[in-house]
């Protein structure tokens, strides 16, 4: 009974954490509505997009340590060896379909990010490494961010198979549906992608030949 208590406290407590709309809440902070404006998203790349670049980096990380700060706070405190991945995977489902917002929320990819740094941290510094270089090569986040959930989906196979490493099979199967929910998600930016309207970002000056 109490085992249970323990598991349903902090499986609640996570979707409620990942639910937070940070995004939202630094656009309403600054008189924007990200949820009228641009990608109409309240995820940290609209943000960053329609509030300014500080704005959307702040999004970006309060929503990763949505991921992070459960999912290793339960793997550091819990004695439950299935506990840390749901608590993980609630937060990135709190962030995607938030109780705060009529369940309509941002893509999931830094929440879920943040949550697989605590479980799989090798992996992610390769998906970030994979991200970045999509990105500077791209301006595209969205183009970085399918890629790199697309790897970690299929890379988490590896130690779930047999390999050295991490993981096993039902952490393996959970965090490649995290993934392609994080895929699924970015349906409008791939279509957009594929007919070549899709926004880019520069985290710098903007190129001349691109105003």
């Amino acid at each position: 009974m109490a085992t249970a208590i323990e598991a349903a406290s902090w499986i609640a407590g996570a979707y409620l954490v990942g639910g937070i709309p940070f995004g939202f809440l630094i656009g309403k902070m600054n008189g924007v509505d990200v949820r009228t404006v641009g990608s109409r998203n309240i995820g940290a790349t609209n943000v960053f997009r329609t509030v300014g670049k500080k704005w959307g980096v702040l999004a970006l990380v309060l929503d990763m340590m949505k991921g992070l700060v459960p999912t290793l706070a339960c793997k550091l405190a819990s004695d439950i060896s299935w506990l840390p991945l749901t608590v993980g995977v609630m937060t990135a489902t709190g962030h995607m379909l938030t109780p705060y917002m009529k369940f309509k929320g941002g893509k999931g990819v830094a929440t879920g990010f943040g949550m697989m740094i605590a479980l799989i941290p090798a992996y992610c510094g390769i998906a970030f490494a994979i991200f970045a270089c999509v990105f500077a090569l791209s301006n595209y986040i969205s183009l970085g961010s399918c890629i790199a959930a697309t790897f970690l989906g299929v890379a988490v196979w590896i130690p779930a198979l047999g390999c050295k490493g991490y993981g096993d099979i039902p952490q393996a199967v959970l965090i490649t549906l995290v993934a392609v929910f994080v895929v699924y998600k970015h349906r409008a930016n791939i279509a957009r992608l594929l007919a070549g309207s899709e926004n880019k970002i520069y985290l710098f000056k903007k190129p001349a030949e691109a105003k």
